[in-house]
């Protein structure tokens, strides 16, 4: 991992280094069990699991609270908190054996400050203990950015930001702008990476919340997929 972390300019240490290996070590031990991720050798786990995760962590503000919906493996969040334990996460995930292999991450990881939650972003974007709290939304290879900027947007606070880990996502993200006008947001700034390896064009598509989402969004996720915004 350093010199991927080296040649991308990204800050570490000797301990994340070795929390990483941990990672690995549960991804390789869980992934195929609990249906975590097809990608289980090193080089595949550093690269488009690590490595793509932590393309944005240097832009995170300090002491952030960021919620990340469909966690699954914990990819962005988990490698995010590695490096930057300032930060506070909530994770989201709707399958229980997933939310089992979190709970697991972070009491091997000994990290403190994140908290698992078994529900759905639809569902807790109209809780008032949730919806426009946070200072981020996050989300990696959840959904098409129309039906995601529904399901984070109602949950960041006005002026913080809802952040899309993306591929080649220019013609996905024009399709979505319509919906991220409705929903509060404006599109502030797309960044772009190659991965090595071969893994490919990664894109980071950071939101910002303008205004308050109106309170009929978010919708039920069955008429979110079949009439996207």
């Amino acid at each position: 991992m350093k010199e991927l972390f080296e040649k991308y300019g990204i800050t570490y240490d000797g301990e994340s280094l070795e929390k990483f290996d941990i990672f690995k070590r549960l991804l390789k031990e869980y992934g195929s069990k609990f249906n975590i991720t097809a990608v289980l050798d090193d080089e595949g786990i550093n690269v488009k699991h690590f490595l793509d995760s932590v393309l944005f962590v240097d832009k995170f503000s300090t002491g952030a609270e960021v919620i990340e919906i469909g966690s699954g493996g914990g990819f962005p969040s988990i490698p995010n908190k590695i490096l930057r334990n300032d930060l506070k996460f909530t994770l989201v995930e709707a399958t229980g054996k997933k939310c089992e292999f979190l709970n697991t991450v972070v009491k091997e990881l000994g990290l403190k400050g994140v908290t698992v939650l078994n529900s759905r972003a639809e569902e807790l974007g109209k809780d008032r203990k949730y919806r426009e709290k946070y200072d981020y939304a996050i989300a990696r290879a959840v959904a098409g950015m129309n039906v995601l900027s529904e399901l984070c947007l109602p949950l960041v606070r006005i002026s913080g930001k809802f952040v899309a880990f993306k591929g080649n996502a220019e013609e996905e993200l024009n399709a979505a702008k319509s919906a991220i006008k409705t929903l509060g947001g404006k599109v502030k700034e797309v960044y772009s990476f190659d991965l090595p390896c071969g893994a490919g064009k990664r894109e980071i598509i950071e939101v910002e919340k303008v205004f308050s989402t109106d309170i009929k969004y978010p919708r039920q996720y069955a008429k979110i997929k079949k009439s996207p915004l």
